[in-house]
């Protein structure tokens, strides 16, 4: 029975590795910046903040200057990723363009940093905790006029 059990163990394993191969090799890992160093470079007037939020999160606070390309919209369906987040951002971003890519808490902006990279764009820095990171660390942000301001 034994040799059975080995023979098994060792045909499952090598279904795994050739599974495994073919799955795409991970991507160069994701620059990471805190929000600290992503204001920093904000400023500095080299970076340009790409926010892959829904429109009605970005409409409802943003960082100033920046462009909102969502990474995901949420259907009857659930969650379905944006088919033309590539194709959008390039409409505003050369591949060689620094971009500080942000969401809600760093999940999408990571994903979305992954596929940029993919796609040939060198500069992409994700923003660590995202934009509640950003509102928590007391930067600035753009927000929505009420009524009683108007």
């Amino acid at each position: 029975m034994r040799p059975a059990i080995a023979l098994t163990i060792c045909a499952l394993s090598a279904l795994l590795v050739a599974a495994r191969g073919s799955e795409k090799p991970p991507a160069a890992a994701v620059a990471a910046v805190g929000v600290a160093a992503a204001g920093d470079l904000l400023r500095s007037g080299g970076h340009r903040y790409l926010d892959v939020r829904t429109e009605k999160e970005f409409r409802n606070g943003h960082v100033a200057d920046s462009l909102n390309v969502p990474y995901h919209f949420f259907t009857s369906q659930g969650k379905e990723k944006n088919p033309k987040f590539i194709e959008q951002v390039a409409a505003h971003f050369d591949k060689q363009d620094n971009i500080v890519v942000g969401c809600k808490s760093g999940v999408r902006s990571e994903l979305a940093c992954f596929d940029l990279m993919a796609a040939g764009f060198e500069n992409v820095k994700n923003i660590e905790g995202g934009y509640d990171a950003w509102v928590e660390n007391g930067f600035a942000v753009k927000k929505p006029q009420t009524q009683d301001e108007l």
